[in-house]
């Protein structure tokens, strides 16, 4: 092979490997992780959702709000465990097989997860049409979507969520 067909060649995969960065990028940008918790169906940014991992054992911590779960010891990390559906107010999830304990990607430091009563697996937002969430929705949930079926679902920033005033007030 000459040169000029070596340079060629290798001009043609750096410029393949960038547009396949590239759409990996956008890809990721439109992904979301579903969640469900009750009849109300949710979407996490993927970078915000830094693992899914099914319920450890969870110790309470006396004296803190009922939907705050306790304290669980994770790789040797403490996380503080969050009921997601009783912290809107909506009952506690029910302890199922499918529940499962999202963490917060801690790029703030935080070490949070939210239990929520099942995960859905991927999203492409290019499958959803945006809709208006309503006026006193809280400041986490960021925008809402609907589906080709027709259900609702509410977009959360975590990071606003790990840093909502009700949120970080635990003790009763």
């Amino acid at each position: 092979m000459s040169r000029a067909a070596r340079l060629d060649l290798r001009s043609f995969q750096k410029e393949l490997a960038s547009r396949l960065a590239s759409k990996t990028a956008a890809q990721v940008e439109s992904s979301r992780l579903g969640i469900a918790c009750g009849e109300r169906r949710w979407l996490i940014r993927l970078a915000e959702a830094g693992e899914v991992i099914a319920v450890p054992p969870i110790v309470p911590v006396p004296l803190t709000k009922p939907w705050f779960l306790g304290l669980a010891n994770i790789r040797g990390n403490l996380y503080s465990v969050i009921d997601f559906p009783a912290f809107q107010g909506e009952g506690k999830v029910a302890g199922g097989s499918l529940a499962r304990l999202i963490l917060l990607s801690s790029r703030g430091g935080e070490s949070v997860g939210i239990v929520v009563e099942r995960v859905l697996g991927l999203r492409n937002l290019a499958q959803f049409t945006a809709e208006e969430i309503d006026g006193g929705a809280p400041s986490w949930q960021v925008a809402g979507w609907r589906d080709a079926e027709g259900a609702s679902w509410r977009e959360i920033d975590l990071g606003l969520f790990a840093r909502d005033p009700a949120f970080l007030q635990v003790g009763v």
